[in-house]
């Protein structure tokens, strides 16, 4: 069985285990052990497509959610969204966007809400399905950001700083902007921890 490979490729078998090792101890644990929070194990729907999605592809970075609304006098923080989104995606921040007709200001079906965010403010970071974010029917990921201790959406465009190991960092209201000092040195904060 030992002359199955010649010593060339027998070295090279050996040099391949021994890099297959330092890569496994060098990547962080959850991206080895396949770990997701609790706040992220959850899958939706994307908005534009309806095509299933788990959040926890974004196990590792610093996640931001907001819940969305087209039709609120918020709605212009969608431009800010975006560009914190453009500036920080590069250091490991996604924003996700959670469209509710909640507070009575998104009544369009998905595609409407989509074309909405992509035509009116250049939206590109992740969207997903209309879904509701208060109370009972609040969906999965919301009422895991109350039972980790956020403060539940009081209106549209709430924000939940969530770190790099899924955990809730705070919880921001509709009024602090997405370009408040205070907010954006949590995110930089956030995002420079390892």
């Amino acid at each position: 069985m030992a002359q199955l490979y010649t010593p060339a490729v027998r070295q090279c078998l050996r040099s391949l285990l021994f890099l297959m090792g330092l890569v496994v101890t060098v990547l962080p644990a959850p991206a080895l052990a396949g770990e997701c929070s609790s706040l992220l194990n959850h899958k939706f729907n994307r908005l534009q497509d309806d095509s299933p999605q788990d959040l926890c592809q974004y196990s590792g970075k610093v996640v931001l959610v907001v819940n969305t609304a087209s039709y609120c006098g918020f709605t212009s923080q969608y431009e800010g969204l975006e560009k914190l989104y453009a500036n920080y995606k590069d250091k490991g921040l996604v924003v996700l966007g959670f469209p509710s007709n909640d507070f009575s200001q998104e009544p369009g079906n998905n595609k409407e809400i989509a074309d909405f965010c992509y035509n009116t403010y250049g939206v590109k970071f992740p969207m997903f399905a209309k879904t509701s974010v208060k109370g009972k029917e609040a969906n999965a990921l919301f009422a895991a950001l109350l039972k980790a201790g956020a403060k539940a959406p009081a209106w549209n465009f709430n924000k939940y700083l969530i770190d790099r190991e899924g955990k809730l960092v705070s919880s921001y209201g509709s009024t602090t902007r997405p370009d408040e000092k205070t907010f954006v040195s949590a995110l930089e904060k956030a995002l420079a921890a390892p």
